[in-house]
């Protein structure tokens, strides 16, 4: 299954990153964006060229990255979201989730091309509105959060 958070806006379809999932047969991916507040989101901490774990919204970002809303599970992720217990905050974290992956050995991941924001703060709304109006005016294109090109 492919998971899109409501408030994310690419640029560039995702449809190479399903086919690469697909093509893994199992596990999870996780999709990267190099961002200069990553303190705001999921935050991979890298060994060489693996994810070891991600850290949620941390003080001390480890890496330049942030984990956007697009996650891609195997069914084992219902199992996976039985044994997840509530964070400070009272919610399941997805970082869980995929921190989970992670320990199984399970989780790959890409760098998308093209920009991304979330629209979940009103600088990041404002930011989302500013990137679609430039893409018009360039060349009519508008990006959506579910372009899925096969």
């Amino acid at each position: 299954m492919c998971v899109v958070l409501g408030d994310n806006i690419l640029e560039k379809s995702i449809g190479t990153f399903i086919r690469k999932f697909r093509h893994q047969g199992s596990g999870a991916k996780i999709l990267l964006s190099e961002v200069p507040d990553p303190q705001r989101f999921g935050v991979p901490v890298f060994e060489d060229d693996r994810v070891v774990r991600i850290e949620e919204k941390p003080a001390d970002p480890k890496s330049l990255y942030a984990v956007i809303g697009v996650y891609m599970y195997d069914n084992r992720v219902f199992e996976i979201i039985k044994t997840l217990k509530p964070s400070g905050r009272g919610e399941l974290e997805i970082t869980d989730v995929n921190n989970a992956y992670i320990e199984s050995g399970d989780l790959s991941w890409d760098v998308i091309e093209g920009w991304w924001t979330d629209a979940g703060t009103f600088d990041s709304l404002l930011k989302a509105s500013n990137l679609i109006a430039e893409l018009r005016a360039q060349d009519g294109r508008t990006p959506t959060s579910n372009r899925f090109e096969h």
